[in-house]
Parts: C-alpha cells; sequence; structure tokens
C-alpha cells in the first residue's frame, strides 16, 4: 500500500479545523492561500490532500465544502469521483505539488531541502489555463524545508495568485518561514490527536500489536501516529528506552557504551533519524522538567541539576548538530 498523503481517504481528527476550511469556503472568501501547521506527523499533508481533493471534485453549487455537514471530503458522495484516482496517481492537470526533489538523476537520494528548481513549477503551472475548468490547487509539503531562493520564488506566486486559485503550505516550524509567506497565508493550525483518536487510529493501523505496546507509542508520540508509526517500525520504544539508560547514571555516564549505541544507529538511516528526533524530545522533556513543568520522559535528577538556561543552550545545539550532519550528509 502507497503511504503518500495523497492516497489518504479518510483522516482520524481535525474536525476543528475541517470546520473552519469548510466556513471559508461557504462564506465566499476562501483565502488563496493556507498555512497548515502543527507538529510532524500529525496528518497535515494528508489534510492537505483531502481539502485538494474536495476542492478539485467539484463540490455541489450552493452546498459546503465537504458536503451538507462539515467532514472530510470522502465521507460524502465524492468518495466515487472520477478525479480522485488521477489525484492519487499524480495525474490531475490542475493540481501541483511541491516537495523535495532528487539529488541524482538515478532518483535513489533525495536532497536535505527544497530547491529553487523545485519551485520553478509552480509559475508556469499557474500561468496556464485550468485543465479541467476549474480550481487549480498547489501542495507545498514541507513549506518550511525551503532554502531562501526557493521561499522567494514561491513568494512571488503568493503576491498576486489567479483566481479560483489555492495553495496549501504544510508547515512543521512555521517560524523558519519568511515574514512575508507567512503574512500571504491564512494559517490554520493543526493540533496533536488526542489519546482516544491516537488509540483509534493505532488500532486501525497496528492491529497485530498487544494494546499495551500500542499505548506505549501513543504515549511517547505526543499525539503524533506518523511519529508513532516510525516509532512502532523502527523498534523505536526500545531505542527510547535504550537513550534513557544510557543517560540515567549522569554524571557518571558510559562513554563506552555511549559510542557504541551511536555506531550502531548510525548504520541505519530510519534509526540515525528517529534517534535524532527521540533525542531531542528527551532534551526537551528534560528542559520541561527543569522548568516545572509536567513532561513524560526526560530526567528528572539532571533537570533539577542543570540550570535551566544551559539546557536550552543543549537542546539548540542538539537540533543544531543533527541539522548541519543532515546538510553535509554525514553518518
Amino acid at each position: 500500500m502507497n503511504d503518500h498523503a495523497r492516497f489518504t481517504r479518510n483522516l482520524i481528527g481535525h474536525r476543528a479545523a475541517w470546520e473552519q476550511l469548510d466556513a471559508a469556503w461557504r462564506s465566499g472568501r476562501f483565502a488563496h492561500a493556507w498555512l497548515l501547521t502543527g507538529p510532524r506527523g500529525i496528518g497535515k499533508a494528508s489534510f492537505a490532500y483531502l481539502a485538494a481533493k474536495a476542492i478539485l471534485a467539484a463540490p455541489p453549487p450552493g452546498d459546503g465544502l465537504f458536503g451538507p455537514q462539515p467532514t472530510p471530503p470522502l465521507a460524502r458522495e465524492a468518495g466515487d469521483h472520477p478525479a480522485l484516482a488521477r489525484i492519487e496517481s499524480g495525474a490531475f492537470p490542475d493540481l501541483l505539488t511541491v516537495e523535495i526533489g532528487w539529488s541524482d538523476d538515478k532518483m535513489t537520494k533525495r536532497r536535505t531541502e527544497i530547491v529553487v528548481d523545485d519551485v520553478r513549477a509552480v509559475g508556469s503551472f499557474l500561468a496556464m489555463t485550468p485543465a479541467e475548468g476549474g480550481w487549480r490547487v498547489v501542495v507545498v509539503d514541507a513549506a518550511d524545508e525551503m532554502n531562501r531562493n526557493a521561499a522567494n520564488a514561491l513568494l512571488k506566486n503568493l503576491e498576486e495568485p489567479p483566481k479560483r486559485t489555492v495553495l496549501f503550505l504544510v508547515a512543521h516550524n512555521p517560524a523558519r518561514l519568511l515574514p512575508t509567506i507567512r503574512s500571504r497565508c491564512r494559517r490554520l493550525e493543526l493540533a496533536p490527536l488526542s489519546s482516544e483518536e491516537m488509540a483509534e487510529g493505532l488500532a486501525g493501523l497496528l492491529p497485530e500489536e498487544s494494546e499495551r505496546r500500542r499505548a506505549d507509542l501513543a504515549r511517547m508520540s505526543a499525539g503524533s501516529l506518523g511519529a508513532a508509526l516510525a516509532l512502532a517500525r523502527a523498534g523505536g520504544d526500545a531505542l527510547a528506552a535504550e537513550i534513557a539508560r544510557l543517560l540515567a547514571p549522569w554524571p557518571r555516564l558510559d562513554f563506552a557504551a555511549i559510542y557504541a549505541f551511536a555506531a550502531e544507529v548510525a548504520a541505519d538511516d530510519e534509526k540515525y533519524r528517529l534517534v535524532a528526533a527521540l533525542l531531542g524530545d528527551w532534551v526537551a522533556a528534560t528542559l520541561k522538567r527543569g522548568a516545572g513543568a509536567p513532561a513524560e520522559g526526560g530526567g528528572g535528577a539532571i533537570a533539577q541539576a542543570v540550570p535551566l538556561d544551559r539546557w536550552i543552550e543543549v537542546w539548540e545545539k542538539v537540533n543544531d548538530l543533527f541539522r548541519k550532519a543532515d546538510a553535509v550528509n554525514l553518518d
């Protein structure tokens, strides 16, 4: 089964966001650009593609974007609309996707950011007459992964887009976007899933796992089904437990064991990226504990022993080091 977000036909949660989108459509003042924000893995790209399907599947005149009720589009009669198969196959002419491209002709390795060449297609796409005579939709996944040249190129298309055009910009970290891009979009914040929604989603996606393990994955993934699935695939719960075990003896750390763990993780790209996220989460949880906020995971004793400003510095350094490693393709 293809797990690209454009194949999504059902999305758990985000009722409030659907209602906002539907209300804007009904008002006749539908924004030409939407900035979809929220933590990674909660369904922002899936939301964008479901919204695109609703728009491109020609909602009935005088009806809401999602039919009589403000529910995701495939809950209505358009579930079998002929446009859907072409959208999912990438063959619908009035939908353009912008995402990180390939760094080589053989398409074996993706770049670490969206570059200007990936964005140039937007201008030519919007300059053409809609092939189906209706709306045109651009999905940028994820907009905060654009470098500055790409961001400036996209900004030109946001300034005066053609009529009956909408751009959905997915952003995990909207603060990384140019302020001029943010100001030209209507922001729609998607919230992490509730514990009940996580339980429902994981029961459907991981039926072979025990209820206890699904509960552990939900607890560790902070309302993100995407994070929970990544944890399950790579044994992330075991990795998180190992990180906590290695850091628990602070300040008397076993550096030989830490280096051995790092060497094992560096040999597996999926584990490496998961540990990068888990380590950042561990530091963030420790930071919250140091600030007196409730947090699952993280080092309780360390949080009290190290000043809060030092923990903020460590958190920033950890994230910066992983970003630099990605940029130069290091293990």
